[in-house]
């Protein structure tokens, strides 16, 4: 089968360089990397509506965020957003479903797997589930204590672990924006001739991949309104990001608008 061919335009959107392959680029551009496995690592991000809007409000941590090597829309809106510029994204690149098409070519590819995340003594379920989905996942998994912080032991020790096994992907499941910082430093300090070649954030995608969660139906996805499936999924714990942060995006997608006029301008 002839595989899709890989480019690396990116859009100027939200002030993020987000790239512009549909999903079955994106997959392979990730897994060729994992493959090469050479230099730094490479840290993936896939904003959505609420990391959009937490980034406006943190300047700092979006200078940050906007140093990737790899950003994927993930949320629908985000994609409908790139309508205002001179070009548009294809389609939403979702970290859950990089997640699950990922593992999967680490199995034929015979790729090693680490995950930070999960629920703190959680390993063992979690290895028994990824056996049975994913037969064959060389995987190693890391779940962190509540009191997990970046720069404390538990970091420390995750990155040794790292280290140690020089995995081909590394997924951090911790939510924003402790997953990035947990990224970016680990790209800053990874030794030279140590290997760990892609290093997603990717939030709530191990419990997804395993089932934990239920994703919405695929024809809500294709509209946009995954995130009323969530927010009906777990009201009390996502109202906020779904109503407060929601309207706060409209402010946003008015300066936007804005902006990507003055740069058709230039």
């Amino acid at each position: 089968m002839n595989q899709p061919a890989v480019h690396s335009q990116t859009i100027d959107l939200f002030e993020l360089s987000i790239r512009t392959e549909n999903f079955a680029q994106a997959h392979r551009s990730l897994l060729d990397a994992a493959k090469q496995g050479s230099g730094r690592p490479k840290v993936v991000v896939t904003p959505n509506v609420d990391h959009i809007v937490r980034l406006d409000a943190q300047a700092e941590f979006k200078q940050l965020y906007k140093t990737a090597d790899y950003i994927f829309a993930d949320g629908m809106p985000v994609v409908w957003a790139s309508r205002m510029s001179s070009a548009r994204l294809p389609e939403r690149v979702t970290g859950a479903d990089l997640f699950v098409s990922l593992c999967r070519s680490a199995v034929t590819e015979k790729l090693r797997v680490f995950v930070l995340g999960g629920m703190p003594g959680q390993e063992e379920e979690l290895k028994a589930d990824f056996a049975r989905i994913y037969p064959g996942l060389q995987i190693t998994l890391l779940c962190p204590s509540m009191q997990f912080t970046t720069d404390g032991d538990e970091a420390n020790a995750a990155i040794r672990q790292i280290i140690d096994l020089q995995p081909h992907f590394v997924f951090v499941c911790l939510g924003m924006p402790k997953q990035e910082y947990f990224a970016f430093r680990l790209r800053k300090e990874l030794p030279a001739g140590v290997h760990a070649p892609v290093v997603m954030c990717v939030g709530a995608a191990m419990e997804f991949a395993l089932n934990k969660k239920k994703r919405a139906p695929l024809w809500m996805q294709r509209i946009g309104f995954e995130w009323l499936w969530r927010l009906l999924s777990e009201p009390r714990r996502l109202w906020q990001r779904y109503t407060v942060q929601g309207s706060k995006y409209g402010g946003i997608l008015l300066r936007e608008r804005k902006r990507q006029q003055a740069l058709r301008q230039q």
